[in-house]
């Protein structure tokens, strides 16, 4: 039960990392980006099983990629923690301390210059293949951006104080799932991600805050290392 509640926790981060400022608006263009099809091609197309089709394709074939490397990032956190598994209680604190320093800072509460500096990987889609779309997975999860950025990161601060690689990446692939399951949602059914998105706009900043608290109680439940007991309080429900 208690590994149900941190796979429930990693889906939800993924999904609070597709919801946060620095991504969700470039859904559009990642979609179009990665598929060659324009906004207008999407509007005005007579033949959309046709164009939903190409579009879930390189969906997926992108989601792949960037799961791919999120996996193998929990499985050398959690590499890393087995080795130091004598020291896992330390590495509890200080990482519960770390997930809500990173919470507050998404929150708002900070704001550091440092964690704001954005590495950006620019590419030149000369021709759509799903190659291509592989490798803008990868970039994607290589040059991640910096308020999405402290979400990853807790969850795999959490993933290296398991010392279970097989856990380890479990998390990391559920979390690639929170945030992909809603993009390929999105990439198949653009026109109404566009329309939703304009109405959703206004509560970005909303959102934020609650990915930030979210974080500050998942720090202060691995601080306090109460996994256990949560589970088990869910289980007696």
């Amino acid at each position: 039960m208690q590994e149900q509640t941190s796979f429930f926790v990693a889906f939800f981060a993924g999904f609070m990392t597709f919801l946060s400022p620095c991504v969700l608006p470039l859904i559009p263009s990642y979609i179009s980006y990665i598929t060659g099809i324009s906004f207008k091609d999407f509007s005005e197309t007579k033949d959309i099983s046709a164009l939903r089709r190409k579009t879930a394709l390189h969906a997926a074939t992108f989601i792949l990629a960037f799961s791919i490397v999120f996996t193998l990032f929990g499985a050398t956190a959690s590499f890393i923690g087995r080795f130091l598994a004598e020291y896992q209680h330390i590495i509890m604190k200080v990482g519960g301390v770390i997930i809500v320093v990173l919470g507050l800072h998404i929150a708002g509460v900070f704001n550091w210059s440092f964690l704001m500096k954005e590495r950006k990987v620019h590419l030149q889609r000369k021709e759509v293949s799903l190659i291509g779309t592989f490798l803008i997975g990868l970039t994607f999860a290589a040059a991640w951006t910096p308020c999405a950025g402290p979400i990853l990161g807790s969850i795999l601060v959490y993933a290296s104080s398991t010392n279970d690689v097989k856990l380890g990446m479990g998390l990391l692939f559920t979390y690639s799932m929170g945030l992909g399951v809603p993009f390929f949602l999105s990439a198949i059914l653009v026109n109404n991600f566009l329309f939703a998105y304009k109405k959703f706009q206004k509560y970005l900043v909303a959102t934020r805050i609650v990915a930030g608290l979210f974080l500050v109680i998942m720090g202060v439940v691995v601080f306090t290392n109460s996994f256990g007991m949560i589970s088990a309080y869910l289980q007696s429900r």
